[in-house]
């Protein structure tokens, strides 16, 4: 169908100041989703903290507030401006939980604002680690065997009945804050009170731990009439226990045999499907076991990520600028694609070619931080290196990270 002509003004919630876990890849998402909403003539309202974006450049948006990233300066601009809807998926895990405050607090409601891109349901889904359990499992999709844990004694409890080593996973965490894995009994106290800390609600998910499984993403596109492709299958170099954002990813994934693919892409339909009928992007994790080629599903992003940048380049498709006509009303089929000029954006692209990207780190400038590798994102950024084949663009990965050799 045509776009929503209904919308003329959208609010796009940026991502807040670059920290470890949330860098520039949602300025890249959230300035092509602007000037891609501009295109059609719509009025774009932007808030970010942050004013060292090219996001917050005055050519990118109609108007622009460099205000805190709070409910109240929500509140300000709905005052100030007719707005009719609200984009939350290109601001990262910041937008999603400021939105989710708003929509708790009926600001939305109050202002006669529609959420578009995704729905409340589908972020309170994919966030809340037990309701994400309860769905995967009504799904069919197997799933880490856990339980939500809300208080530290039902955390001893569940540590109890699963076993060590067990995951701490916190709830509407950033950048897997406050998460880890817990070998021994007697590192489980402390590791279970900092995630609890952590989670803004106060929530971990204790679970088994698959460390060592071979761990996947897919990025996929869904419009308003059901329509699914998938853009890009990354693979992890690095096994699970290590966070995606400072893994060695590869594009194509490389290792999978295409029995097994097939399989994870229809579970990954299914997943999206699930959570809700919004239209626009989302990132889904799965874990494989070497051994037999078992799937289970680790996590679901109803927003723009990390990987939807790194996915982007690889394949030259323009997700959030496609993201978001999607949630404007048009559908893939009536959408041109930008490399063919003569096709429409319903395909899934090909690649001839093989895409790295390594993580960099700067431990050095963090005195006294642990270099070791988890769950929680350490990574200050990333170099991304495309070749032939695995070892050209490994090397050229390695090259472009211009670390000072001796």
């Amino acid at each position: 169908m045509p776009r929503d002509k209904s919308i003329k003004s959208i609010l796009i919630i940026g991502s807040g100041p670059i920290v470890i876990g949330q860098a520039c890849e949602f300025d890249y998402s959230g300035s092509q989703a602007s000037r891609s909403l501009r295109e059609e003539g719509i009025e774009v309202t932007l808030i970010n903290s942050n004013p060292a974006t090219i996001m917050t450049d005055s050519v990118t948006a109609d108007n622009i507030y460099l205000k805190p990233l709070t409910k109240k300066s929500i509140i300000e601009i709905l005052e100030k401006h007719k707005i009719d809807a609200v984009l939350p998926t290109m601001g990262g895990q910041t937008a999603l939980n400021l939105a989710i405050e708003c929509d708790n607090a009926k600001v939305w409601e109050k202002f006669n604002v529609r959420m578009i891109g995704v729905n409340v349901d589908a972020i309170n889904t994919t966030e809340d680690r037990e309701l994400f359990r309860l769905k995967m499992k009504e799904l069919d999709v197997n799933v880490c065997k856990g339980e939500i844990a809300k208080s530290f004694l039902r955390g001893k409890e569940i540590a109890q009945d699963i076993g060590f080593p067990l995951v701490i996973r916190p709830s509407f965490t950033l950048g897997g804050s406050g998460g880890g894995f817990v070998e021994k009994e007697e590192d489980f106290d402390n590791a279970l009170n900092h995630g609890l800390n952590m989670s803004p609600v106060h929530e971990v998910l204790v679970e088994q731990s698959v460390t060592g499984w071979k761990e996947y993403e897919l990025e996929l596109l869904r419009d308003n009439i059901g329509n699914v492709i998938i853009i890009c299958s990354i693979e992890n170099f690095d096994a699970m226990g290590i966070h995606t954002g400072d893994s060695i990813t590869v594009a194509p994934a490389m290792t999978l045999p295409d029995s097994v693919y097939q399989e994870m892409r229809n579970l990954a339909i299914k997943m999206m499907n699930g959570i809700g009928d919004f239209a626009g992007g989302c990132n889904v994790q799965f874990a494989v076991n070497p051994e037999n080629d078992s799937i289970i599903g680790i996590e679901i992003n109803p927003r723009v990520s990390r990987s939807s940048a790194l996915a982007s380049k690889a394949t030259g498709y323009p997700i959030a600028k496609i993201a978001a006509k999607l949630a404007i009303g048009y559908n893939l089929d009536e959408l041109k694609n930008q490399i063919t000029k003569n096709t429409s954006a319903f395909f899934e692209p090909a690649l001839d070619y093989v895409i790295v990207k390594i993580p960099r780190w700067n431990f050095d400038k963090f005195k006294g931080s642990d270099r070791r590798l988890g769950l929680q994102m350490k990574s200050v950024g990333e170099a991304m290196g495309i070749g032939n084949n695995f070892q050209e663009a490994l090397q050229k990965a390695c090259q472009s990270l211009e670390i000072k050799r001796n």
